[in-house]
């Protein structure tokens, strides 16, 4: 009986599931994202996401602890590098877990793991978002002052009739 043991097992003993998490870790630290399943996914992000709460920390005992879990000295060295500057100011929630479908061979559940703040896409969007404006409704004081706006910006068009004489000069 499984009574308490709250973790999948994912099929394997102890060690393979070690093994398996630990380069599944790795991997997402030196890829930045992966594609796997959602049963791995869901258990690697238990895995790794105190790992990289404890990169915040760079002292000697934290890079121990790490690698201790990942066994890589390159990935240890990208975990305390590039990625720890980048989470610095981030209180939690380092991954992200996309769903993509089936796979053709068994019909598992496959998905995409990615380290959020790594995904420049959806970075690009969110800094785009962030730059419109909301409009009010209340006030039409706030109207006027787009009009002044736009009076201000005349005397800009009239200086471009000048543009094309001297474009006309540089041709003779």
């Amino acid at each position: 009986m499984r009574h308490g043991k709250k973790f999948n097992h994912l099929g394997r003993t102890a060690s393979h599931r070690a093994a398996l998490l630990s380069n599944m870790a790795s991997s997402l630290i030196l890829h930045k994202r992966i594609q796997t399943t959602v049963a791995k996914a869901k258990e690697l992000r238990k895995y790794v996401e105190p790992l990289i709460t404890k990169s915040k920390t760079d002292d000697t005992n934290s890079r121990r602890v790490v690698f201790s879990y990942l066994q890589s000295k390159e990935a240890v060295k990208e975990l305390f590098g590039t990625i720890s500057e980048k989470v610095a100011n981030r209180p939690g929630g380092y991954t992200r877990i996309i769903k993509l479908g089936n796979r053709l061979g068994d019909n598992a559940d496959i998905c995409l793991i990615e380290l959020v703040d790594f995904n420049e896409t959806l970075l690009a969007a969110v800094t785009e978002k962030s730059a419109k404006t909301r409009r009010s409704r209340r006030s039409t004081k706030k109207a006027d002052a787009p009009a002044a706006e736009v009076v201000a910006e005349t005397p800009a068009v009239e200086e471009a009739p000048e543009a094309p004489a001297a474009e006309e000069k540089s041709e003779e």
